[in-house]
């Protein structure tokens, strides 16, 4: 139990939308995806039969498998993917050997990660589209107020609200950018076999425009692209983190130069209104920026593939992808309420 699940932490970190794309029924959704894909376009180049690949791909997509049949599996085999094909060529009939053939684990996993960042990114890219709207239009009807320009947390020169939002804003559309580029190393098929060198020339092209993936070469064990991604995430956080901060200290009682329209409420100090969303974006960048550092880790994999290394990732980046969709939100939501900015008139 997390932070992003728990029966009532969930309710300031959660984000049921991030959670439900990395959640185990869309995982395995994916995983169907690409079986019935393999299976189609192996017997479309020749190395099935046709009728009976598009006899497996049919099954395939017809099947009804709950997530908790592969839980054993999961726990025995270290991949839910031996169990899966089991269940699936249990009901294939003459149509079984059709079904996974030539491909391995890593490549049903890695290709449903795929998908999985790529819906992520949809979502995360579509909400930093609306903060960046929410921070510009807050600065044409607010820009213009004073502001004590600070370095250090000192008071150094005389700057406008437009200045701070600035320094909010334009980082922000730099990591759309990082979303951008980070598709061309992400959104991939995997399908190389069990050691990373089975030719599937004519194959995968098939496959990723089945999926919506691109094609390209794939090594099992560099997990560059991956990592990149999870420090892209770690930006992002870190420069709502940034946002929250400067926020939290403009709201201090005394200084008063951001009033929020509610905050959250004190259980022995009703004239408080504490800056929780402020908080919370701060939280969340701190905890991103050490998931980072474990997903830095899961670059060290040994030979062709790596268990370990491979594993930590299922541990590490889904709670980075909540972190940084719920840092979003509450971005968002911290902005809509903000009620007054700048320094405040005597």
């Amino acid at each position: 139990m997390d932070a992003f699940d728990h029966g009532f932490l969930s309710g300031l970190f959660g984000d049921t939308e991030i959670a439900a794309l990395w959640g185990a029924d869309a995982q395995l959704a994916h995983m169907l995806a690409f079986e019935g894909a393999f299976s189609r376009a192996m017997g479309a180049a020749g190395r099935f039969d046709p009728a009976l690949a598009n006899t497996a791909a049919a099954h395939i997509a017809g099947v009804r498998i709950d997530p908790s049949q592969l839980r054993d599996g999961m726990a025995s085999d270290g991949v839910p993917v031996p169990a899966l094909v089991r269940l699936l060529k249990s009901g294939a009939g003459d149509a079984a050997p059709a079904i996974h053939a030539g491909a391995t684990s890593q490549d049903v996993m890695d290709t449903a990660l795929a998908l999985t960042v790529q819906a992520t990114t949809d979502v995360l890219d579509g909400r930093l589209a609306q903060l960046i709207d929410a921070l510009a239009q807050l600065s044409d009807t607010q820009g213009q107020t004073a502001l004590m320009g600070r370095t250090r947390m000192q008071a150094a020169l005389p700057i406008t609200v437009a200045d701070r939002i600035r320094n909010w804003r334009m980082p922000l559309i730099d990591h759309r950018a990082r979303l951008d580029l980070a598709r061309a190393q992400t959104e991939v098929l995997s399908l190389a076999g069990p050691v990373g060198v089975t030719d599937f020339n004519g194959v995968a092209a098939a496959v990723a425009q089945a999926l919506g993936l691109t094609a390209q070469q794939t090594i099992h064990s560099d997990r560059s692209g991956i990592v990149s991604y999870a420090a892209t995430l770690a930006l992002m956080s870190g420069t709502l983190g940034k946002l929250g901060q400067d926020a939290a200290l403009m709201a201090q009682q005394g200084l008063d130069e951001l009033a929020l329209r509610s905050g959250g409420a004190s259980s022995a100090m009703p004239h408080k209104q504490n800056p929780v969303l402020a908080e919370l974006l701060v939280t969340l960048a701190r905890f991103n920026a050490g998931q980072a550092g474990l997903m830095q880790q899961a670059m060290v994999h040994e030979q062709e593939r790596s268990g370990a290394a491979w594993a930590l990732e299922w541990m590490v980046l889904p709670q980075m992808a909540q972190a940084t969709g719920r840092a979003l939100t509450a971005a968002q939501e911290l902005v809509s309420m903000i009620d007054r900015i700048g320094t405040p008139q005597t």
